[in-house]
Formats: C-alpha cells, structure tokens, sequence
C-alpha cells in the first residue's frame, strides 16, 4: 500500500491516511450519537440534513447543520493556507503542524464536552462549541488530505471509494487497481465507527475526543520519522 519515493524507498503515507481514516469513523460515532443527528466530518450528509429540517422533519435541526458546515469551510480554508505557507517546507512539517492544531481542537473539545449529557444534548452552548471545534478539525484534515492527492484516499468520504472498488473490479472487467488501498479505507472507517459507538455509549464524549485527538498526532509522528517525510511539501502521491 505504500508508495515510492525518488530514492525508490517506500513511503508509508497512504499507511497515515487508512489510520487517519480511523479517526474519521470516531468522530462521526461522535458527532452523530453525540451531538444531534449531526455529521462533522461528512458534508454530504450534513447536506442532506439540512434539506430534512427545511422540509419540516421531525429531529433534525437546521442551526447545527449551519454551524457544522460554517466551521467546516473555515477550517479547509485554515488548511488551505497552511498547505501554502508551507509549500516549501517539508511534508513532515506540515503534516505535524496540521496534526498538532487538529489535535488542539478536538482536546480542546474533550474538555468542552466535560458535563455535557449527549441524551439531553445539554447545555446548548456545549453541544454548538462541539460541533464548531469537531467541523473546524475535520475541515483542515480535509483540505490538507486533498492537497496530497493519494488516490482513494480522502479518510473521509468512501462514495468514489466504494465506486472504483466496484466499477474496477474482476467481475466489471477491470484490473481490481488499488482494491487494497480501497478496502482498507472502508473498512478503517467501520472499525472506527464501531469503537466510537462503544466509547460514546459507555463513557461520553470526552475520552473518545481525547483518544481521536491524541490518535491523530501519533500517527503523524510515526509518520514523521520514516525518511520519506522530508520530501517537500506539494509533491504529494499520485
């Protein structure tokens, strides 16, 4: 799954991102079970989310949706420019600078969401700052990830994922390319998803936001001492 540097080692990026996957499904067991009916790490759904409460459904509440998508767009656009200023730099810097401010923002939630009850979704105050804190680290990930451009890969949206894993398969009369990269990226989000079920259910949202959080920093800095992270930052995989 790893992929070939200049000096033909291999670099265990894509390995970063399947784990960073993981994160992905925790944080939606998070927002999801946690937080109201409220993805903040899928767009797609807070989307689909929104048209429901415009049209009148029951459950489903348009300010969060609003703030999850708000905070989302800042913190692509934070990414944005974090991938631009470090251009030059090497991609072990941006990559911990990335991991160190999304690991800020979900401990910074795991301490918000200390006392707040996920039944009654109380106080309103916490259940918004959580949803503004989890959108904002989720859409850095995303405009970071994207700016690697590893195909497959997004550790966020499995759609295209499961589309190429299929239309690319023996049985459509394709080559099966990078079914492994695919599956792996499927199944990180389920076993995500599944552990964060667990931890929301027996202990809250504080200790799986402090675990995501401190996952995703780790991870980075395996990462980040493997030699292949100090190519330089823009010449992601293709």
């Amino acid at each position: 799954m790893a992929a070939s540097t200049d000096d033909g080692s291999r670099d265990p990026l894509p390995l970063l991102l399947v784990a960073l996957t993981v994160t992905t499904g925790l944080v939606d067991a998070i927002s999801v079970l946690g937080l109201g009916r409220v993805f903040t790490a899928n767009m797609t759904g807070n989307v689909v989310f929104f048209g429901f409460a415009v049209g009148g459904a029951e459950g489903f509440e348009a300010p969060r949706y609003i703030v999850a998508l708000a905070a989302f767009l800042a913190g692509a656009a934070l990414g944005g420019m974090l991938g631009k200023a470090l251009s030059g730099a090497t991609r072990r810097r941006w990559l911990l600078t990335v991991a160190v401010v999304e690991c800020s923002l979900l401990g910074a939630a795991a301490l918000v969401a200390i006392g707040y009850d996920i039944e009654s979704l109380v106080p309103t105050t916490r259940l918004y700052a959580l949803i503004l804190l989890t959108a904002l680290a989720m859409g850095l990930r995303n405009a970071t990830v994207r700016q690697l451009r590893v195909p497959d890969l997004t550790t966020t949206v499995l759609t295209l994922t499961l589309t190429g894993l299929a239309a690319d398969s023996s049985i459509a009369g394709g080559g099966n390319t990078l079914w492994g990269r695919r599956l792996a990226a499927v199944l990180s989000i389920f076993a995500g998803a599944s552990i964060g079920t667990v931890l929301v259910i027996r202990t809250g949202l504080s200790l799986p936001l402090a675990i995501t959080g401190l996952f995703v920093l780790i991870a980075t800095a395996a990462y980040a001492l493997h030699p292949a992270s100090r190519t330089v930052a823009g010449k992601g995989d293709r």
